[in-house]
C-alpha cells in the first residue's frame, strides 16, 4: 500500500507542475485575474497534498499496519479532487454552482493531517 501512495503523490506533484505551468503560460491571458488566482490555489493546496500522500507513504513503510494512515491518504486523494477539482473546473468554466463542493475537500484535507497525526502518535515503535 505504501507504493500506491508514494507512486500517486509523485504522478500528482508532476500532475502540479504542469497544471502550474499551464496557469502561469497557458491561461493568464485567458482568465480573470480572480480565476487565476483561484487556479492558483488549487496547484497550491494540490502540490502540498501531494507531498502529504508521499508522507503517508513514507510513514506506512515504518507501520504497515496502520490503518488510519491508509484512510489518512484516501482523505488527501479526496480533497484533492473535491478541493482543487472543484477550483480547477469553477476557474476554467465559471461555473459557480460547483463551488459548494470545495469545503467538504478542505474537510477531507483538515481530517487526513488530523488522521495522519494519530497514525503516528498511537503507532510509536521502541
Amino acid at each position: 500500500m505504501s507504493r500506491i501512495f508514494l507512486a500517486l503523490g509523485a504522478l500528482n506533484a508532476f500532475l502540479c507542475v504542469a497544471l502550474g505551468a499551464l496557469g502561469a503560460h497557458g491561461l493568464k491571458p485567458i482568465l480573470t485575474p480572480d480565476m487565476l488566482t483561484n487556479f492558483q490555489v488549487g496547484v497550491q493546496y494540490h502540490f502540498y497534498h501531494s507531498i502529504g500522500l508521499i508522507l503517508v507513504g513514507l510513514a506506512l513503510e515504518r507501520f504497515p499496519q496502520a490503518r488510519a494512515l491508509k484512510f489518512s491518504g484516501i482523505l488527501m486523494i479526496t480533497g484533492i479532487l473535491l478541493f482543487s477539482g472543484t477550483l480547477y473546473v469553477v476557474s476554467l468554466t465559471g461555473w459557480k454552482g460547483l463551488s459548494m463542493t470545495a469545503p467538504l475537500g478542505g474537510m477531507s484535507y483538515m481530517s487526513a493531517w488530523l488522521l495522519f497525526a494519530y497514525a503516528v502518535w498511537r503507532n510509536k515503535q521502541a
